[in-house]
């Protein structure tokens, strides 16, 4: 059956019931389209001919009356079964887009003018058509230069961050981003009230399941995997309810560190997190670790860096105090040990976490974290 019987008749006549088959005929309008425009804007048609050429195609599908198009929407669309009207609808509103390029401005403007010359052969001179003039390569023309791209900021900062710890002996470790709320919160010994857990602070995609709010859970699940002694880092992205801003984005990334062995101490993470600081932020740089809670560290700690911008002299980055706080750590609670599987009465660790977001807006003096995630190419490019 050739294409101007199956638009002569409907839905019902040609047996299509579903939107399978609803698909599979628009598919073949859209096919037969194509198959009659390409040749045309391939080979071009001689100057005297292709205006006319051109409209006789465009009025034989788009023509009101008689156009294929027109009798598309009279007998498949207007004509559908009430069930299949929506499907039709909405693949009718694709093939109209589509057929935008059978418009006559379109296709004066896509089909190029055959010029004509003269061969002379055996039977004497004529003239014959020949290649489109539009389509004959310019050897003299420079080749086609592909932009090349670049590493985005944020994964710059974290390679660099991960290429850090791996030189002092950690292993990289991942986790799913969907998590469960065992492992996200209790496991980590967060409690019920506490406030990370309300679903204004938190996004759940169920009762018992949501989307991790850091990449601690692969702590646990790295523990119970492997058990101890263990090092490891955790890059990720991270979820959490906050409203965008110059400082927050509900998606973020974050790396977190863990140490668990025996005879472990504080000492041994101020000396490791010291070291790492001085190879990201330059050997000028201090630290300073003051007090703080975390419900899955015992002691916990904020570890704050001297401004690297004012070499802690005070400016408007470090709000005149001269340092900035850079990370969260601390002793790993015993209860998290036991949860992970690890015998708090043996072991002993530690653990940090940082915004990797935040570092790569102090590394480049990015005033807005909405930057990395809006994929302007003009900003992009400077990295």
């Amino acid at each position: 059956m050739t294409l101007e019987e199956k638009v002569g008749k409907t839905l019902a006549e040609l047996g299509v019931t579903d939107a399978q088959g609803v698909e599979s005929l628009f598919a073949e309008v859209r096919a037969a389209m194509e198959a009659e425009r390409q040749p045309l804007v391939s080979q071009g048609v001689p100057e005297g001919d292709r205006e006319k050429t051109c409209k006789a195609l465009r009025d034989r599908w788009l023509a009101r009356k008689g156009g294929l198009i027109s009798l598309v929407d009279e007998n498949w669309l207007k004509r559908s079964p009430k069930e299949l009207k929506p499907v039709v609808g909405r693949h009718f509103n694709e093939l109209r887009q589509f057929s935008s390029r059978m418009e006559l401005e379109r296709l004066l403007k896509d089909v190029p003018a055959q010029q004509r010359r003269a061969v002379e052969d055996d039977a004497g001179q004529h003239w014959q058509d020949a290649v489109p003039i539009d389509l004959r390569p310019d050897l003299t023309l420079p080749g086609y230069r592909r932009p090349l791209g670049s590493i985005h900021p944020v994964t710059r900062v974290m390679r660099e961050i991960e290429d850090i710890f791996l030189g002092l002996g950690f292993s990289i470790e991942t986790g799913p981003e969907v998590e469960t709320v065992s492992y996200n919160f209790d496991k980590l010994n967060i409690p019920e009230t506490h406030p990370a857990r309300d679903d204004w602070d938190t996004l759940y995609v169920d009762e018992q399941t949501v989307l991790r709010t850091h990449t601690s859970p692969v702590q646990i699940r790295a523990m119970e995997k492997r058990g101890a002694p263990l090092y490891i880092i955790m890059p990720g992205k991270c979820y959490r309810h906050d409203n965008p801003d110059s400082t927050h984005s509900p998606m973020f990334h974050q790396i977190e560190g863990l140490a668990v062995d025996t005879d472990i101490t504080f000492a041994d993470l101020k000396g490791t997190l010291d070291f790492f600081a001085k190879k990201f932020f330059g050997e000028k740089v201090r630290t300073r670790f003051s007090p703080s809670f975390f419900p899955f560290t015992e002691p916990s700690g904020e570890v704050s860096i001297s401004c690297v911008f004012c070499d802690a002299k005070g400016c408007r980055v470090c709000k005149e105090s001269g340092w900035i706080e850079v990370m969260g750590c601390g002793m790993v609670h015993p209860e998290v040990l036991h949860h992970g599987g690890i015998d708090p009465e043996k072991y002993s660790g530690w653990a940090f976490g940082l915004g990797i977001d935040r570092y790569a807006m102090l590394k480049y003096d990015i005033n807005d974290i909405q930057l990395f995630f809006q994929s302007d190419v003009r900003f992009l490019e400077q990295f």
